[in-house]
């Protein structure tokens, strides 16, 4: 049932069909012109969304802002795909980046009008280039980037300074190639007692895969996924990456058989000195860790490449535009995108508005802008219809390493299979 995940005080229930979640009216009794917006942040992420949707009224008294939220995942992105068919889907939506090239292509989203977020403040020359182009499609921009959320390395800096691995500045050393990661690893693994690092990849549908791709594009090689046509990757160097995650999972570096939560308990109780995970985790650790190091992931290959998503604002097609929303929508989304980002960097996001990463109070979180060099060498999923965040295409693909990296299967098993799954992603017709 669709309204079965709507969550949140702010949440509106969804009939049987979505083509009746949308007032018809502009604006409310008081005159307020109502801008719609859902999303699918919970937890600490819904509260900071909804104190700076409020911050954003307070800013545009003539808008009222009304948020509805989604439970997270694949539903939230069939629902948003039913609303933008029904041609009166909410003036915008949260969507992974890295899912855009299942909407824009299909006409379920409407590009950005770069004259209207001009006169609002927004630019292009304040995002990050790789951002930037990766939120537009056949020269239009149809996505509003807000951050990256890159795959990051967190350590504690008490047991990297025991293993020699701190700088002057007290922060851990950059640590450049394999054999150094590894080594690394084998001396925060005599520092703890245990392990030097946890990697949680059993019993979850991503965690396998930001690491991998994130590395294969560090050794610069190339891919192709065309639908209707065969996979192609550079098989020798995706098994390089395979191999390299292998020997990190040797069971003194990081053991071979941990699930996720596996791992962050491993990294907060201090069993494991360092764990590569995603930097919305920051609160967790912080918590367990207060004066937790981080960095963006060390580059391995020799390209740099960290792997990240961004969380960004789509405009759904809409059947019959209102100006008036419009224009609302656009000061709104500016101001969460520009106002609002210190305030959701401190969650662990990177703004994707790089003026806030000037700003001294953003200089000043800790270790936020240790790891804010990751958001301007994002790599994101491959722009195909089936893949992103949430996707069954990172759970399958993951499931393909996963014998690998417990030492059941070799790394050209893992790759052979990991082919498999995309050619049989490439074989189906995209149903948008």
């Amino acid at each position: 049932m669709l309204s079965a995940s709507l969550v949140g005080a702010g949440a509106v229930l969804l009939g049987s069909s979505l083509t009746g979640c949308a007032p018809a009216a502009t604006g409310d009794s008081k005159g307020s012109t109502t801008v719609r917006i859902w999303d699918l942040f919970q937890g600490a992420d819904g509260a900071k969304m909804q104190n700076m949707q409020a911050a954003a009224m307070k800013a545009n008294t003539d808008v009222n802002v009304e948020s509805v939220t989604l439970a997270w995942g694949s539903a939230y992105y069939t629902k948003l795909a039913m609303a933008s068919s029904s041609g009166r889907p909410p003036e915008a939506a949260v969507m992974h980046l890295s899912r855009l090239a299942g909407y824009a292509p299909g006409g379920l989203l409407e590009p950005f009008d770069l004259d209207e977020l001009a006169k609002v403040g927004i630019r292009k020359e304040d995002f990050a280039p790789a951002v930037w182009e990766a939120a537009t499609y056949k020269g239009e921009l149809f996505a509003l980037p807000m951050d990256t959320h890159p795959f990051i390395t967190f350590y504690d800096p008490k047991y990297a300074k025991k293993a020699g691995l701190l700088g002057s500045d007290g922060k851990m050393a950059p640590i450049e190639g394999a054999d150094a990661f590894l080594d690394a690893g084998r001396k925060l693994a005599d520092a703890t007692g245990k392990q030097g690092m946890s990697f949680g990849y059993l019993m979850d549908t991503a965690q396998s895969w930001r690491l991998f791709w994130g590395l294969y594009n560090q050794t610069g090689a190339g891919f192709e996924l065309t639908p209707g046509k065969r996979a192609q990757l550079d098989e020798g160097k995706a098994k390089e990456v395979i191999e390299f995650i292998q020997a990190t999972l040797d069971g003194k570096i990081a053991l071979s058989n941990q699930d996720y939560n596996g791992g962050v308990a491993n990294f907060v109780s201090g069993r494991s000195a360092m764990i590569l995970s995603g930097e919305w985790e920051l609160p967790a650790y912080q918590d367990a860790i207060p004066d937790l190091g981080a960095m963006p992931f060390p580059n391995i290959f020799g390209t740099p490449a960290n792997y990240a998503d961004s969380h960004s604002f789509v405009l759904p097609k809409q059947a019959h535009p209102d100006p008036a929303r419009r224009e609302a929508t656009y000061r709104i989304l500016a101001h969460l995108v520009k106002s609002g980002s210190l305030n959701w960097a401190n969650a662990g996001h990177i703004p994707a508005y790089r003026p806030v990463q000037d700003k001294p109070a953003y200089q000043k979180l800790s270790p936020q802008s240790d790891y804010a060099a990751a958001g301007d060498i994002v790599t994101l999923d491959p722009p195909v219809w089936f893949a992103g965040a949430g996707s069954d295409f990172q759970a399958r693909v993951c499931d393909a390493m996963s014998d690998a990296f417990q030492g059941k299967k070799s790394a050209s098993s893992a790759v052979s299979g990991m082919l498999k799954q995309m050619d049989r992603l490439l074989s189906t017709p995209n149903p948008a």
